[in-house]
């Protein structure tokens, strides 16, 4: 299977059954049982409404997690990438990476991941964004969670 195409304006990625349905499911309910809580103001109510935000929080910060997992993998990817890529000298500075940029990074293709990551160093980049725009030859990343 090819890969998908990819680049800074497309590489979000969106999982339709968690944005689409999960999510504005969630975020209906609490509608629903908040209009339920106006209409009949008991302590029931008012717990079926503190479950349903409980539940909405629950899809971010379970979806927040999975996602904080596979950046720790990346960096180990990125970094032991890097120092394959760059030269013996600059091997050192590769700890110097903060998180943020090493996950941007990995949209640089191997030829620009060196170049990118000192002048990332150099601090020509104020933010990860920054570093992603800069990327001319975007490597996909099409199994982020």
């Amino acid at each position: 299977m090819a890969e998908k195409t990819q680049d800074y304006g497309s590489h979000r990625r969106y999982v339709p059954s968690f944005h689409f349905f999960v999510l504005p499911v969630l975020l209906i309910n609490i509608g629903i049982e908040g209009a339920r809580l106006y209409r009949y103001q008991t302590i029931y109510h008012v717990w079926i409404v503190v479950v349903a935000i409980a539940l909405f929080i629950f899809a971010f910060a379970a979806r927040g997690m999975a996602a904080r997992a596979q950046d720790r993998v990346i960096r180990l990817e990125e970094r032991q990438r890097l120092t394959t890529l760059m030269p013996p000298e600059s091997r050192d500075k590769i700890k110097d990476l903060t998180p943020a940029q090493l996950v941007a990074l990995r949209f640089a293709s191997d030829e620009e991941a060196p170049d990118l990551a000192e002048r990332t160093l150099t601090g020509e980049f104020k933010s990860p964004e920054d570093i992603k725009k800069a990327v001319k030859n975007w490597r996909a990343d099409v199994h982020r969670v």
